[in-house]
């Protein structure tokens, strides 16, 4: 299923090259694939839309730069905030190492406090990956990240995915953690699970609308990547690059939302969606 809001890109665009080169080949790429697809072409709308070849993004929660590196590649500008000094730390050899440590800055903070450390209204894009899971307010941080956007921006959130953590204790024999998760407002499987919330669909939705966004495009990730063994994607031949095309051709259908590992919400701002 094509989204309409995602017009092709062509391959030649140098901004597409860049950033699309980075997610092939390797098991990390079944991570990232999907959301650095979706997040290229929102991207280059803004591109296109403002005249600017390089855009102001902001990625909190950043870490070690798996996004603002190949963001920085594409031309971009990128402020990662994160609050481990540690990440941060790896953030500056792997944009050196890239040869874009010159676009990419890198600054302590969480979401909580994101305007210590960053301008209000300043960007054009804002990455809010794996944070949303661990605020006691995740509509807090939602404002926050609306807040840091320019009027016509987008928004790029990656959270846990319910359904996936279901399946996976229910695959792996654990079924009493499964109905837990299931039944625990905030999808925790058990005492001892090391993720503090996970959401639906719905729920993530929800947030990007409560927040005055359009939602472009829903996206599951990691749908079939955290269930199939190691060995048959390691030892076959072209078994990477196969399950790269079949996560993207279920990414999109609302059926595999429900047991995706982690789910990707794009969020546009009103004056962004109208172009």
């Amino acid at each position: 299923m094509s989204d309409p809001m995602r017009p092709p890109v062509s391959p030649h665009h140098p901004h597409t090259a860049s950033l699309r080169s980075d997610r092939s080949g390797t098991r990390a790429s079944l991570r990232t694939a999907v959301v650095s697809e979706v997040l290229q072409d929102a991207l280059d709308r803004r591109v296109k839309a403002t005249g600017r070849d390089a855009l102001d993004v902001l990625d909190t929660g950043g870490g070690s730069g798996n996004f603002a590196v190949p963001l920085a590649r594409a031309g971009h500008r990128v402020t990662v905030v994160d609050p481990s000094p540690n990440a941060l730390f790896a953030l500056e050899r792997r944009a050196a190492e890239a040869g874009v440590a010159d676009r990419v800055k890198g600054v302590q903070g969480d979401a909580h406090g994101l305007f210590d450390v960053v301008e209000r209204g300043g960007y054009d894009a804002v990455l809010c990956h794996g944070v949303l899971e661990y605020m006691d307010d995740p509509a807090e941080g939602m404002r926050n990240a609306v807040a840091a956007l320019r009027p016509e921006g987008v928004l790029s959130v990656l959270a846990a995915g319910l359904g996936g953590a279901v399946l996976a204790r229910a695959l792996a024999g654990h079924f009493t953690d499964a109905r837990q998760a299931l039944q625990d407002p905030d999808g925790r499987w058990g005492p001892g699970d090391p993720m503090p919330r996970r959401f639906t669909a719905e729920q993530l939705t929800a947030l990007v609308e409560g927040v005055g966004l359009r939602v472009g495009a829903v996206h599951g990730v990691r749908v079939f990547a955290d269930l199939v063994p190691g060995v048959l994607v390691d030892t076959e031949p072209a078994a990477l690059d196969a399950l790269l095309r079949l996560e993207a051709a279920a990414a999109e259908l609302p059926a595999f939302h429900s047991v995706a590992t982690q789910l990707h919400v794009l969020g546009e701002t009103p004056g962004a969606a109208e172009v």
